[in-house]
């Protein structure tokens, strides 16, 4: 497989041949106002550039996994720019409803058997923060691949680390783990997405993978930077396992 981080939580991946696009957020830096009620509110995202263009992260690609329908995973220009006819994938029946109405032809939700051209794809849960925070973060997802050719990937999604996710982690032993990283915050109600020490509990879960961490200094909520996590990994003397790759950099496993 190969693992390319585009930018937040945008990633694509080549696995059994096929490539597929993840949470697809394609926009001009600050194309749309800053999240309310949370830091730097000065700035517009996203906060960074893509590191490649729209019609070279697009090319060739054969599906897209839209974990869930927040601003920074699924946006305008990604609905502009991708082909009305190509696979997407959703994780419910009212976020399909919503890409449909965007005029995508080919949606499906996926569940815990899907299987999209010989590579397995399976649904599982993940909390987008903790306590009060949830009701309004709504639903999402993760997603397992599995194909008998390649090592196994799972892509963790907008998730805080919480039991469910050391399950997902024992019951299919992942080689490689893809995590949203960027301790992203609101003003109140806490981490949305994994900190640092929930990066170091996925690592304790699963001591023999690659852990990539993703959505991180894009948008304007971020709270927890790269080096912080580098120095953090370091410091744990886990860094040869947590890898924080720059917007554009690719891995082959």
């Amino acid at each position: 497989m190969n693992i390319t981080t585009i930018r937040n939580a945008t990633i694509v991946v080549e696995y059994a041949g096929k490539k597929f696009l993840i949470d697809p957020m394609l926009a001009d830096k600050g194309s749309f106002p800053p999240f309310p009620n949370s830091p730097r509110q000065d700035q517009k995202n996203p906060v960074v550039s893509l590191p490649l263009s729209i019609d070279s992260i697009i090319q060739d690609i054969d599906a897209v996994v839209v974990t869930h329908l927040h601003t920074d995973h699924w946006d305008n220009a990604a609905k502009d720019a991708l082909p009305k006819e190509l696979k997407v994938f959703s994780q419910n029946d009212e976020d399909a409803e919503e890409i449909r109405k965007a005029g995508f032809e080919n949606v499906e939700v996926l569940t815990s058997e899907t299987v999209f051209e010989g590579v397995q794809l399976i649904k599982t849960k993940g909390e987008h923060g903790r306590g009060e925070i949830l009701k309004m973060a709504g639903l999402v997802c993760g997603i397992v691949f599995k194909h008998e050719s390649e090592q196994t990937l799972y892509v963790a999604g907008d998730t805080v680390w919480y039991e469910e996710v050391g399950n997902t982690i024992d019951t299919h032993k992942p080689e490689v783990i893809v995590v949203n990283a960027g301790d992203n915050q609101f003003l109140e109600g806490g981490s949305l997405v994994m900190g640092k020490e929930d990066v170091y509990e996925v690592y304790k879960a699963a001591t023999n993978a690659k852990i990539i961490a993703v959505h991180m200094e894009a948008v304007n909520h971020w709270t927890l930077s790269k080096e912080e996590l580098k120095s953090f990994s370091h410091e744990k003397g886990i860094n040869s396992n947590v890898l924080v790759p720059d917007d554009g950099e690719s891995y082959t496993f």
